[in-house]
């Protein structure tokens, strides 16, 4: 049984009133927007809806709720911001977890998906000839083309990159902790929408 303190804690995704994601919130941060009026939730006909509203909302065969004395409440899966337009200004962090969710868990040579546990991150161009260690110049590969490319270019190695690596662009998604999970309701709004890996910002050369 979901307890209250942890259904307060459910992730939700916040959009901005252009309907663009701008950021992750809790279940307890996205219920005092809505009753402050400063947020709508939006249901599955994507209708805005204010607190009061969603509030009256049947929460039958729903295990996603937040019980009070009075009433039984959904918690949303998506709000949206009636006063904000703007996207933030940030970049997506370098490191494993996105390395491995710009390139979809996905080796970039020979374009089979494997578990990370059976992919490396190689280095395009080899540290050895002066490749850095940056989004446009490492991607990740099976150990059977790593070993195929060994220390050399994928020219040199008669191999084909799938896709020019470059810096993804930015997406909520991308500061979604690990251990969530990415909502059926979300994927309308997220460009985005695989989780990868570690989240250890890597060192740039």
């Amino acid at each position: 049984m979901t307890t209250f303190t942890s259904a307060l804690s459910r992730s939700v995704l916040v959009l901005n009133r252009n309907y663009q994601p701008v950021h992750v919130t809790t279940a307890k941060r996205a219920f005092s927007m809505l009753y402050q009026g400063v947020a709508r939730a939006l249901n599955e006909e994507y209708q805005l809806l204010d607190f009061k509203s969603w509030s009256e909302l049947s929460a039958e065969n729903d295990p996603n709720v937040v019980r009070t004395v009075s009433r039984v409440i959904r918690v949303p899966r998506v709000i949206l911001l009636l006063a904000y337009d703007r996207l933030p200004r940030t970049q997506v962090r370098f490191s494993r977890y996105n390395i491995y969710s710009r390139d979809k868990s996905t080796c970039q040579y020979c374009g089979r998906k494997r578990p990370t546990s059976e992919l490396n991150l190689d280095h395009v161009v080899p540290r050895a000839m002066g490749g850095l260690t940056t989004w446009e110049n490492i991607v990740t590969s099976c150990v059977d083309c790593n070993l195929r490319k060994g220390g050399r270019t994928p020219d040199q190695a008669g191999i084909r990159l799938l896709k020019v690596p470059a810096r993804p662009r930015w997406s909520p998604l991308y500061r979604i902790p690990l251990a969530h999970v990415v909502h059926d309701a979300w994927k309308p709004f997220l460009n985005i929408i695989d989780i990868a890996y570690w989240n250890t910002e890597l060192d740039h050369d």
